[in-house]
């Protein structure tokens, strides 16, 4: 399996769990019966908390692609006993292109040793076809609800829960990952900036159509977000953990991680 296909998988639905979530201000939200606040004062204005966060996430998608960062990751291959993400740890410097064709990805260390004279790779971006965005797509998929108010880490949260709507239709990978999620957000109240997101799959994901590799309900992903530059915020780390199927037969078991640092803005 190439390591690629499944940290793109990882990443897509990394995304969807925890940024695009929160995108919905509809008022046909579902309800979280039984939820006690943490404390006595009102939850936020639901459709106005809603399009603040879906406006600070939109900026943030906007400018992603003007920044360089360092990322660490566990290496994804087939051990013989059909393990994935045992294959050591590599750090990469990635650099966008000036145009945001493509970016550029040198391998730094594997294992804590530097590599010498590595050259960067070039990749480039995936186009879109016409039609529904996949922000979009997983909007139209997912329900979402406030639940409570929260501290995390120091700060005041807004928690946030999701599940697929039972009548959406996805056009999109994306919105295919998504409809199969279920979990909860936590967006910073006062910077309206999602800060964790944690998502369970409640069905299986299938990845080359289910031959390359299916992954089995109950895969969890995690995403956390941190304020990079002022009042930017980026993905800091996503995990993926799950069981499934490899080439048709073979188990898998993945415990993937990606940490992203050393955020820089580039020169325009």
């Amino acid at each position: 399996m190439r390591d690629r296909g499944v940290a793109g998988k990882a990443a897509a639905a990394a995304t969807l769990a925890g940024c695009v979530l929160v995108l919905s201000a509809s008022p046909a939200s579902l309800q979280s019966p039984g939820s006690v606040p943490s404390e006595s004062r009102p939850l936020p204005d639901e459709e106005t908390f809603f399009a603040e966060t879906r406006e600070n996430l939109a900026r943030s998608m906007r400018v992603q692609n003007r920044y360089a960062y360092k990322e660490r990751r566990t290496e994804l291959h087939m051990n013989p006993f059909g393990r994935l993400g045992t294959g050591g740890i590599v750090l990469y410097e990635v650099t966008p292109a000036p145009d945001g064709s493509a970016t550029y990805r040198r391998l730094l260390a594997r294992d804590g040793k530097p590599v010498a004279d590595s050259e960067p790779e070039r990749q480039e971006r995936r186009a879109r076809p016409q039609g529904r965005s996949a922000v979009d797509d997983a909007v139209e998929v997912l329900s979402f609800a406030m639940d409570r108010r929260e501290t995390l880490d120091g700060r005041d949260t807004i928690v946030v829960q999701f599940e697929p709507k039972p009548e959406g239709k996805a056009t999109t990978r994306e919105g295919r990952i998504a409809r199969v999620m279920t979990g909860t957000i936590w967006v910073d109240e006062a910077a309206r900036e999602v800060i964790r997101a944690e998502a369970t799959a409640i069905d299986s994901l299938s990845y080359g159509f289910g031959i390359i590799a299916r992954l089995n309900e109950g895969t969890q992903v995690t995403l956390t977000r941190e304020p990079v530059d002022g009042d930017i915020w980026l993905p800091t780390s996503i995990s993926l953990m799950g069981q499934g199927r490899a080439i048709l037969f073979r188990r898998l078991a993945i415990d993937h991680v990606i940490d992203w640092f050393d955020y820089r803005r580039i020169a325009e």
